[in-house]
């Protein structure tokens, strides 16, 4: 549904007497984003930890008018910026009624709209664009053609008794569509080379070409076209005249920070939809993983590990949590240290490794995961008296967790803690956190850092482990 009702002029003379301004798209994007950075108003709704770095030269670039490429490795956030640049856009522009290629009713460009506007003058018939139609996408591949791009003849026009060459015959394709609007080509280097040519015309003289006619179609568009560096630069498939019209080339980059990993992992993934809760500890470790794992020098950098990688890594921790509540019967599912490794096995295809580590890709995994979850231990309860929890096992006392053991039974098995709640409260588990499971939940990575720590035994066993002293 869009936030509000279409204008009310429906004709030419009506738009006039409302006091309509036509403004090109660029000016419009320029306009309103000026207008929200004197408010504060947030520009790019979503974009996570791009504040200081991209979004100062975005901004710059918009305001400047210019089509821009944007680099960077797979799963940065390029293509979700770019569909926020389409929120810049005015929420209503009036077209020509029926046109194909949004002609505005000031100045229609297209042999169909001149006609109507010559034979109806004031009484044009006027329709409203929303903001979210004005946006089109292609994501570049192989087989992409000029036709689907800019436009072919249509044989079914021809066949209906127009003549060749008519450009009433000619077929749009989703650049000219995209008329008044934006438009984004999705991984540009993919894109033969011969096809790129006919994107030339777009980005400088702003019009198209189809075959041979003698068809000349002013566009007022906004490209933006995404890139991999490594096709870019080093192979250079985006020809030289295409990378020269394009304004402005901006460089995008996986987070920065911890903080910012948590807020895209909680922001992006499903859990509201899964029905579980994922206790902020377990967040924090899969942040640290997903960094750890884009370090590695095991892991080819050249293709980077997408937040894609982190987001399902938080959505498969809580279907885990999900699976054993429905097993066990527990109203309340609460994801634990022991849902994690399964996390291994899901996302290791979402990872390019070195040939080197051919064979060791679990295991090389395997061992970031323990290494993040000590930094995650390290922390938050590095400081925090475990001796109420150590003194369990000081009569060889025994506790096996799994990923199949429910919350009542793990704390039954554990017994009595005093001190749980300073160790809840550690991990930021306050008001509305006292539930079975995130007590579980709490001790079981208690148990897990004291093992890390090497002051805890473990013996691994499938879908989880015995922790003795």
């Amino acid at each position: 549904m869009h936030e509000s009702l279409a204008p009310a002029p429906s004709t030419l003379r009506e738009l006039r007497e409302s006091g309509h301004v036509h403004r090109t798209v660029k000016a419009e994007i320029r306009e309103n984003l000026l207008a929200r950075l004197r408010s504060g108003e947030p520009r790019f709704p979503g974009i996570v930890g791009f504040d200081d770095s991209v979004l100062p030269h975005l901004e710059r670039a918009l305001i400047a008018g210019h089509d821009l490429v944007l680099l960077g490795e797979r799963g940065q956030g390029k293509t979700r910026l770019i569909r926020t640049v389409a929120g810049l856009l005015d929420e209503w522009t009036p077209v020509v009624k029926g046109c194909e290629i949004n002609d505005h009713p000031y100045a229609p460009v297209c042999v169909r709209c001149r006609r109507l506007a010559a034979a109806h003058g004031d009484d044009l018939p006027v329709s409203w664009r929303h903001r979210d139609d004005r946006y089109g996408e292609k994501l570049a591949t192989p087989d992409t053609s000029v036709g689907d791009l800019i436009g072919d003849v249509d044989p079914i026009k021809i066949a209906e008794g127009r003549t060749l060459g008519d450009p009433e015959t000619v077929h749009y394709g989703l650049v000219p569509r995209t008329n008044r609007g934006v438009f984004s080509v999705n991984e540009l280097p993919d894109l033969a080379e011969r096809i790129q040519v006919s994107l030339l015309n777009v980005l400088e003289e702003r019009d198209i070409q189809v075959r041979g006619y003698n068809l000349r179609l002013p566009l007022d568009i906004l490209l933006i076209a995404s890139a991999n560096p490594e096709d870019y630069t080093n192979r250079g498939r985006i020809i030289t005249p295409l990378k020269d019209r394009f304004g402005a080339e901006i460089r995008t980059h996986y987070p920065r920070t911890i903080a910012d990993e948590l807020v895209l992992i909680l922001q992006e993934a499903g859990l509201r939809e899964l029905g579980a809760d994922l206790p902020d500890h377990l967040v924090e470790i899969i942040a640290r993983f997903t960094r750890l794992v884009r370090e590695s020098s095991a892991v080819d950098a050249r293709s980077g590990v997408s937040a894609r990688f982190s987001i399902a890594a938080a959505e498969t921790a809580a279907a885990s949590a999900v699976r054993r509540a429905a097993l066990a019967g527990e109203e309340r599912a609460v994801a634990r240290v022991c849902d994690l490794p399964g996390v291994v096995h899901t996302l290791r295809g979402k990872v390019e490794f070195e040939v080197s580590e051919e064979g060791r890709e679990v295991e090389v995994l395997a061992h970031l995961l323990r290494r993040a979850t000590a930094e995650t231990f390290r922390g938050s309860l590095g400081g925090t008296d475990l001796s109420a929890l150590l003194a369990r096992f000081s009569e060889g006392a025994q506790v096996e967790s799994g990923e199949s053991v429910p919350a009542t039974e793990l704390l039954r098995r554990i017994g009595r803690v005093d001190g749980l709640a300073r160790i809840m409260s550690a991990l930021g588990m306050g008001e509305g956190d006292e539930s079975p499971g995130h007590a579980a939940a709490a001790l079981e990575f208690a148990l897990e850092g004291l093992y890390l720590m090497r002051r805890l035994s473990k013996d691994e066993l499938a879908g989880g482990g015995v922790y003795r002293t």
